[in-house]
């Protein structure tokens, strides 16, 4: 039974995996092939995108290849031969107990490393993209319209990548453009993304309400560029971008933070340990509600609604437990609610199903 379970899990894994995947290359594409990029940076960011996408389809494969296994062992009558040698339902489980922990401890190594890891890589790509279109947004001698509202004129760029004589118009505010123009300009990388540090310029709002003219002259200053084209903020220690061990030990600058900083952190490692279990509370659930009804020639399907409806009952616990949560890290215990109650559910259901009389109404003896 544990070979078929695997086997079945493969093969809903690569659907499924295929489905999203599919779905996420073409809006991947479509925004790479627009920056210029390359087939081997759409590669790139493919791979690393992987993690992210198996985490999400885990459950669902694992569920759906209990619910096939069990429904066709139970067709076969293979179940019920295997109870009438003396097997309980909990006996029967096991195969699917440890099928569940096997994708259980992959899971947990996509969550506490590879998804960090990815993510961390994929976000710091995706800023360096950025910075480059950005830069190759500054070419001179052409007017360049980067996104709506936005026009620049740059008149030469030096070999020492020094920009003189620009012209740059936002007429993206509520109301008002704003008109720059500087004698010199440098492209200044930052925390916050590519910065355009102005020299020597002046600064004209009109209001286009009332036509009202508004002119500052400056000796320098800062314009974002990270506004023009998407920018992914690679630099900050970000949470989902650390491993747990990461989390669980964090730098002394974390210490040094608020509590709520520290809570935070906190919670988002106890969340991947509980998130960790959702394949072994899927596998369990599916195959503990097919064994509630037994064989009937006219299939299991009822079963199959109510173990579906099971789990988006625990899918919506979980929502409900992640927004108690968000509002409060110190509930961060709430985190494995969810899994503990899915497994509680199973174990209750294996007890049903080998003692199906406890909710059945006994007998009314008459006496005659």
């Amino acid at each position: 039974m544990l070979s078929q379970l695997m086997m079945l899990f493969g093969f809903f894994a690569f659907l499924l995996i295929m489905v999203y995947w599919v779905n996420n290359a073409v809006r991947l594409l479509d925004q790479l092939i627009a920056d210029g990029q390359s087939i081997g940076v759409f590669a790139t960011f493919s791979i690393l995108t992987l993690p992210s996408l198996i985490r999400i389809t885990l459950p669902i494969a694992t569920f759906a290849a209990s619910i096939y296994v069990t429904n066709r062992m139970m067709s076969d009558s293979e179940l019920i031969v295997v109870q009438a040698t003396g097997y309980s339902a909990r006996r029967a489980a096991r195969p699917v107990f440890y099928f569940g922990l096997i994708i259980s401890l992959f899971m947990a190594l996509l969550l506490h490393i590879l998804v960090p890891v990815s993510s961390k890589e994929l976000d710091r790509r995706q800023a360096q993209i950025a910075e480059n279109a950005t830069a190759r947004l500054l070419r001179d001698g052409q007017f360049m319209t980067p996104t709506d509202g936005v026009t620049i004129y740059i008149r030469e760029v030096t070999q020492s990548s020094e920009l003189r004589d620009i012209f740059l118009s936002d007429s993206r505010g509520d109301g008002q453009t704003v008109t720059y123009t500087a004698a010199s300009a440098y492209i200044v990388r930052t925390d916050e993304g590519p910065q355009l540090v102005m020299i020597d310029g002046l600064a004209q709002t009109l209001y286009t309400d009332d036509r009202r003219l508004v002119t500052t002259s400056f000796e320098d200053l800062a314009y974002n560029l990270g506004s023009l084209v998407s920018m992914t903020d690679a630099s900050g220690q970000s949470m989902r971008h650390m491993t747990t061990l990461e989390l669980l030990s964090p730098p002394p600058m974390i210490h040094e933070e608020s509590a709520h900083v520290r809570a935070l952190w906190k919670v988002e490692a106890h969340e991947r340990f509980a998130r960790s279990f959702q394949p072994l509370a899927s596998s369990l659930i599916g195959f503990a509600t097919l064994m509630i009804g037994g064989f009937s020639r006219f299939g299991v399907w009822r079963q199959i609604t109510a173990a579906i409806f099971l789990i988006i009952l625990v899918k919506i616990i979980e929502s409900v437990v992640t927004s108690a949560i968000s509002g409060n890290p110190a509930l961060w215990a709430l985190s494995y609610v969810p899994e503990l109650f899915g497994a509680t559910l199973a174990m209750v259901l294996l007890g049903w199903s080998s003692r199906p009389s406890w909710l059945r109404r006994k007998p009314i003896m008459v006496a005659s």
